[in-house]
């Protein structure tokens, strides 16, 4: 179990790893809705060959979903090929990504225990379906601070805060001091040149000098009832983060501005294009804040819960993600930033290799869509520790179940800290009478795509 700061001394302190770690930092990339892996990186011939049979594999008796009656074996509308040294299938929707998938580690034994979005989503984040902890960013910056005083340790780029899509539990601390919360950046989605910012964090209204006598007045009275009430983290978080956002006026803007970089940077993650322009920024805003010391950055991609018309929307998220993705690693890779830079490429889970028919039968079957499916799904990690060009686990023949190489959200969890120089284990923090981790009382450490 960490302790608190000292007195004095800013709980986001750059702190020494628990153990050697091989990445500095985290990029979550969270495809929200459930990206389906029969039509991205988890090749299965069989259903296409048995494209409109009847099921027959055994689905879990549990589960209902509309239109389960009417169901059909999905078989992929896109084909697959082999790509780089160890020729990885990868579809045709991710032409960009393949050509550097070498450097790439595709997790298809995937799993996880809901198949709600908000429950799923949650886990994804914290580790828990259905009770408020703090996310895996906020763990990792109660474990290790952050390199930069400036800035927040935790960045949460665009995310979506409302109904399924999204929620600000995704980025928040819970009960860590609330210090380790992420910070959301808002990121217009036109590509029209608009700046992403920080809402409320530049005074437009008072110079520097006034507004340094205001905090200070504030910051003496908030430290006088943190005197009286002993100790109170919460109080300490406001504190500090009163003091953080004073900081931040000075280096934070023109780190927000995107529109800065070169021409060939801008095109080579396709800024400028309708359909790859908003992650495109958000992916270098990524690397800005990463050069820059940040912990911990997620970026936010919505739109994959693909019930239905999946042939027409499918190609529009991977459209938008593919380019800007690709440009981040050769990016990363320029820089010298790549080997100490973990990637996570993720949805809360995958698709069902089984059509949802919600019309009834009254439509054509490009309409059709998949289910949730939790039993078997995709994720990938790419650089900081990570071995490229492989892949680990498998789901059966039809791509609902993982059968090898089977990676839970928590052993995913687990891998992801152990990489920034934690022990999930032990990384641990007393609330309400028990020690809570990251990865509750679960999760082990996948060694086998470790370097």
């Amino acid at each position: 179990m960490l302790g608190s700061a000292k007195a004095g001394q800013s709980a986001l302190k750059a702190r020494s790893p628990m153990i050697k770690p091989k990445a500095k930092r985290v990029i979550f990339m969270f495809m929200q809705g459930g990206p389906s892996q029969m039509e991205t990186f988890d090749y299965k011939p069989r259903l296409k060959k048995e494209h409109g049979g009847a099921v027959t594999f055994k689905r879990v008796e549990t589960v209902e979903q509309p239109g389960i009656e009417r169901t059909k074996i999905f078989g992929s509308s896109w084909d697959f090929d082999r790509y780089g040294q160890n020729g990885i299938w990868v579809s045709d929707l991710y032409p960009h990504l393949a050509r550097s998938i070498d450097d790439v580690c595709v997790l298809n034994g995937m799993h996880t225990d809901s198949l709600a979005h908000p429950m799923a989503s949650l886990q994804l984040h914290t580790g828990f379906t259905n009770t408020v902890n703090p996310s895996a960013g906020a763990w990792s910056l109660y474990g290790l601070g952050t390199e930069n005083q400036n800035l927040p340790g935790f960045i949460s780029i665009a995310p979506a805060v409302s109904g399924d899509a999204g929620s600000v539990e995704y980025f928040g601390s819970a009960f860590l001091p609330a210090i380790y919360q992420g910070t959301r950046v808002r990121c217009a989605r036109k590509p029209d040149g608009s700046k992403a910012e920080i809402r409320n964090l530049v005074d437009k209204h008072h110079k520097a000098d006034l507004q340094r006598a205001q905090v200070d007045l504030i910051q003496s009275m908030n430290r006088d009832l943190l005197s009286d009430l002993k100790t109170d983290q919460h109080m300490e978080g406001v504190i500090e983060s009163y003091e953080l956002a004073f900081r931040m006026q000075t280096e934070t803007p023109d780190l927000l501005k995107w529109e800065d970089e070169p021409q060939y940077i801008k095109d080579m993650y396709g800024i400028g294009d309708p359909s790859t322009d908003h992650f495109a920024r958000q992916c270098i805003l990524a690397r800005r804040f990463a050069e820059a010391g940040v912990r911990f950055i997620e970026l936010f991609n919505g739109g994959w819960d693909h019930h239905s018309h999946i042939r027409q929307h499918l190609p529009l998220n991977c459209g938008q993600t593919d380019q800007p993705m690709a440009a981040l690693i050769a990016d990363l890779k320029a820089r010298g930033m790549f080997d100490d830079t973990l990637i996570v490429w993720s949805g809360e889970f995958g698709r069902t290799p089984y059509e949802q028919d919600m019309t009834n039968g009254k439509q054509e079957p490009i309409y059709y869509g998949r289910g949730h499916n939790p039993y078997g799904f995709t994720t990938l990690m790419m650089g900081g520790g990570v071995k490229g060009g492989i892949v680990h686990g498998a789901t059966d023949e039809y791509g609902y179940r993982a059968v090898e190489g089977k990676v839970h959200v928590h052993d995913l969890h687990a891998t992801m800290l152990h990489l920034l120089g934690l022990d999930h284990e032990n990384l641990t923090y007393r609330y309400g009478g028990r020690d809570y981790r990251l990865t509750d009382v679960y999760g082990r450490v996948v060694d086998e795509i470790l370097t």
